[in-house]
């Protein structure tokens, strides 16, 4: 029987296989290859699964996060990283250092390998999507089973495929796809479903572009969103120095879908989502000449080489509006360091962009907020009333192209208007794994000591086997 994509990886993880058929809406259970988790929600995790007394995690790789709170205006923020650290030493967890990058862009370049199945403690994890993971996000207690060796039960979802047809016209991107996708599906249309990409169009696209329309699948309310792992993915993992982790992966081609949605990407044009849900999308044509306070490029959503790339040459040698201030937030130290190296940085800084922590920030309402009543467009995923630290400021999302431009003018602009050749920027990608620090071998970690500060203290301890949840 053929087989989408998310099927064959769900079959290929059953700890115990459904009653018949994978039917919307019955419940499953996979074996969970990886988890990630980030700082904001990874202390309570953590002291979770030290509760399970269980001594080192089941997974093939978890991987530990600072990325969320990085300001440091009192000792709390520092005293959770510091327990992080220790935990993620001592019960085989790898630790991504602050400054290191938000989770999934860093896990997109350093981690994410096709055909496997990842679980984290953020919304935003169906980014793995864009390299052919299935990746969930799920609550906190959840990683720590997985993290033991539990599986992940969820409902079976409907498969949506997405057929892709065409090729994005200049100035339009990946982002005006998953924002064109928003106003199709709405907030709520994505709910117990994965979206599926399938069709010559995906061929048009790289996996930093893939993973932008995955992490915005988030805010269909979907349990994930996958792109098949091909050519473009193995050359992805190439530059990564990751090149024997690819497999091929793909849908049958007579495989049946719950739905199908067309979109030919030669038909998409600038889309911008203005407050305050991602669902309010207009073409930005329809709101030209909007006056903004600030504009910010980056976050998990919008932040590869390439991102940041367009916007310098957008921004190359001339200076953004004089009522505008313009932030640049790298999605991780790889992408900064390249983009130091390829020469983008200096050319947004001569522009005036100031450039800001490889982290959440602004996306989070983590510095960088807007004036009271200010208006602003940023790259990221989310504009929900207040989220940008500012109550009464108006968040609009859209395109890098469409945020420079906008910077450049002091007014929403469509990029259109702006004759430049794209560059392709990802031959100066080069990897840099020293702000990954490895776990302890089993026996090290035995002698090793959990540091809490006064505001951590462990849960009450299950009584639990620790072979318990192993199939």
């Amino acid at each position: 029987m053929a087989k989408t994509l998310t099927e064959k990886i769900i079959e290929n993880h059953f700890v115990s296989p459904p009653s018949e058929s994978l039917r919307p809406g019955e419940e499953v259970n996979v074996k969970i290859d990886q988890t990630l988790t980030q700082d904001a929600t990874g202390t309570m995790v953590y002291l979770q699964f030290e509760a399970m007394d269980i001594s080192r995690v089941k997974t093939e790789l978890s991987v530990s996060y600072i990325d969320h709170n990085t300001q440091q205006a009192d000792f709390k923020n520092m005293d959770d990283h510091k327990f992080l650290q220790s935990f993620a030493k001592k019960y085989g967890v790898f630790f991504s250092r602050p400054g290191n990058g938000i989770c999934h862009q860093v896990h997109l370049e350093r981690f994410g390998i096709p055909g496997k199945t990842l679980l984290g403690s953020d919304s935003h994890t169906p980014t793995g999507g864009g390299i052919g993971m299935l990746a969930i996000g799920a609550g906190g207690l959840d990683v720590a089973c997985a993290m033991a060796g539990a599986p992940f039960s969820f409902v079976m979802p409907q498969i949506i495929g997405i057929h892709l047809t065409g090729k994005l016209n200049p100035m339009c991107s990946s982002k005006d796809v998953i924002l064109k996708l928003l106003q199709l599906e709405t907030v709520k249309g994505g709910v117990e479903k994965v979206y599926e990409y399938y069709g010559k169009g995906v061929e048009t696209l790289t996996v930093p572009q893939r993973a932008t329309i995955t992490n915005m699948g988030a805010e269909l309310g979907a349990t994930s969103s996958i792109f098949p792992s091909d050519n473009i993915t193995k050359e992805f993992m190439k530059l990564q120095g990751r090149e024997k982790e690819w497999i091929e992966l793909s849908a049958d081609s007579d495989c049946k879908y719950s739905k199908v949605i067309e979109i030919n990407l030669s038909e998409i044009e600038p889309m911008i989502a203005i407050p305050h849900m991602p669902d309010l999308v207009v073409p930005v044509r329809e709101i030209e000449g909007k006056k903004i306070d600030q504009a910010a490029i980056g976050s998990c959503t919008n932040s590869s080489i390439n991102d940041l790339g367009i916007a310098a040459d957008i921004l190359d040698n001339k200076t953004i509006n004089e009522n505008v201030s313009l932030g640049i937030a790298p999605g991780s130290k790889q992408v900064f360091e390249n983009a130091i190296d390829a020469g983008i940085i200096k050319k947004l800084v001569k522009s005036g962009a100031r450039i800001l922590e490889s982290a959440c920030g602004p996306c989070i309402g983590m510095g960088f907020a807007p004036s009271s009543g200010g208006v602003t467009i940023r790259t990221f995923n989310r504009n929900f009333k207040g989220r940008s630290g500012t109550k009464d400021g108006e968040v609009f999302l859209a395109s890098p192209e469409t945020a420079a431009a906008s910077a450049l003018f002091g007014v929403i602009t469509d990029p259109r208007k702006i004759k430049i050749t794209p560059k392709d920027y990802s031959e100066f990608t080069k990897s840099d794994d020293s702000m990954i620090v490895p776990p302890a071998s089993a026996s090290e970690a035995k002698t090793l000591e959990i540091i809490r500060g006064p505001n951590i203290k462990p849960c009450p301890k299950a009584s639990i086997a620790e072979n318990s949840f192993e199939a």
